[in-house]
């Protein structure tokens, strides 16, 4: 059983940065695909990013990509995702994901744990 924490949310003027951190323990991290989603109040659950297991590939929802990136060290068993140059639409809650797998997925069907998720708000 894998358990999932993110960290590092919190307020921002839009233009600026945050960095979330998603802390695993309970498994061996690097047997995991992971992912971002972020739901908004009001709206479903969205794709965010995803990094397979060795960090080799990653994948970018339109709306972040270029603005955000997606990382992981295995030897710290943490996922970060650095968001830079962030707009008002960025505000939602950000959930992090694992699933044991050696591919990647966008899809949230897809993954089998959850952390409780965190709030990003960007101001405008």
């Amino acid at each position: 059983q894998v358990q999932l924490v993110e960290s590092g949310g919190g307020s921002v003027q839009a233009g600026g940065s945050l960095r979330l951190s998603c802390a695993a323990s309970g498994g061996i991290f690097s047997s995991y695909a992971m992912g971002w989603f972020r739901q908004a109040p009001g709206k479903a659950r969205e794709f965010v990013s995803t990094i397979n297991w060795s960090g080799s590939t990653t994948r970018y929802a339109a709306s972040v990509k270029g603005r955000f990136t997606i990382s992981r060290d295995n030897r710290k068993n943490t996922m970060y995702l650095h968001m830079n140059n962030l707009k008002p639409e960025d505000t939602a809650v950000y959930s992090c994901a694992a699933v044991k797998s050696n591919s990647w997925y966008e899809s949230d069907y897809n993954y089998d744990y959850w952390g409780q998720g965190i709030q990003v708000t960007v101001s405008s």
